[in-house]
C-alpha cells in the first residue's frame, strides 16, 4: 500500500503551515511537484523552503517533479476544458504513482491554499483510488485559504451578521451580482469582472495578490473609487512577476 497525502500550505506564507501540515510534511518520502514553467518557478522555490524549514533534519526525503499539462484558459467550453485537464493531472500522477514510490512509501502533494478550495488533487486521488490500477490510500491535510488570509491582512469579516458569502468565480460573476448574499469572495478572475459593478455607490471592494508574501499588494475601498487602481496594480504586477494570483471581496452596503 502506498500513501499520498494532501496538504494545504497556505496562501504564500510560510507561517501559514499549521502543526498538523508540519507533522504530516515529516512523514513523506517523496514530495510530488507539477512544474508550471518559469513563470510560476516562485511557486516551486516556496514548497521547497516549506520543506527546508519544517522537516526535521536529518530526515531523508526526495522530489519527483513533472511538467503540469497546458490548457486552453480562454476556452468558452471551461467544463470540458477543466475535464480534460484532470485527466491529463491524473495520468501524471499515476506515473508518478508507479515510478516514484515503492510499497510502503508515503508522497506529498503540496497544495497552495486549502485543497478542498478550488483544487482539483482530492477529486484526482479519488478517482485514481477508485480504479483499482494503484493500492494507494490519501489523507487531506487543511490549509489557510486566501478568503481567511485575504479577509486577515484587510482585518475584516467574510460576512456580515447573520448573513450569507457566496463564494464564486470571475466567470461567474460576469453573469451577476448573485441574489440573496451582500457579501461574494471572488477568486480566478481574469479580466476585472469587479469593474462591471464600479457604477454601484454602495460596494466596497477588498483585493489582494500573492497575499502572505513578500510582493503582497492590498488596495481596498469603495468600488467606484479604487477600481481603475485595482486594474492598473493587477496589471503592473502581472507583467513584473509574469504570474498573478488575487482574489477579491466585494460587500454591498444596505445604503
Amino acid at each position: 500500500m502506498k500513501t499520498i497525502l494532501i496538504i494545504g500550505i497556505g496562501a504564500g506564507n510560510p507561517e501559514h503551515l499549521t502543526i498538523q501540515a508540519v507533522n504530516a510534511l515529516n512523514r513523506v518520502d517523496v514530495f510530488f511537484i507539477m512544474d508550471k514553467g518559469e513563470a510560476k518557478g516562485s511557486m516551486i522555490d516556496l514548497r521547497r523552503e516549506i520543506c527546508a524549514r519544517f522537516i526535521a533534519a536529518g530526515r531523508t526525503y526526495r522530489f519527483a517533479t513533472a511538467q503540469s499539462p497546458p490548457w486552453d484558459r480562454n476556452s468558452g467550453e471551461y467544463n470540458a476544458v477543466i475535464g480534460n485537464l484532470n485527466s491529463d493531472k491524473q495520468a501524471i500522477f499515476e506515473q508518478l504513482i508507479a515510478g516514484e514510490m515503492q510499497d510502503g512509501e508515503t508522497a506529498g502533494v503540496l497544495v497552495w491554499g486549502d485543497p478542498s478550495l478550488y483544487d482539483s488533487t482530492i477529486r484526482i486521488m479519488t478517482d485514481i483510488a477508485a480504479s483499482g490500477r494503484h493500492a494507494i490510500s490519501y489523507d487531506v491535510i487543511p490549509g489557510i485559504s486566501s478568503l481567511h488570509a485575504l479577509t486577515a491582512q484587510h482585518r475584516t469579516t467574510l460576512n456580515t451578521v447573520g448573513q450569507p458569502v457566496e463564494i464564486t468565480t470571475g466567470r461567474r460573476l460576469a453573469e451577476g451580482f448573485p441574489a440573496g448574499t451582500d457579501s461574494v469572495f471572488v477568486m480566478l478572475d481574469g479580466d476585472d469582472t469587479y469593474r462591471r459593478f464600479a457604477d454601484d455607490d454602495r460596494i466596497d471592494i477588498y483585493w489582494g495578490a500573492y497575499i502572505g508574501t513578500a510582493d503582497e499588494i492590498l488596495i481596498s475601498g469603495r468600488l467606484k473609487d479604487v477600481a481603475g487602481q485595482i486594474a492598473q496594480t493587477r496589471a503592473a504586477a502581472k507583467q513584473t512577476h509574469g504570474w498573478i494570483m488575487d482574489s477579491y471581496l466585494l460587500r454591498r452596503r444596505k445604503s
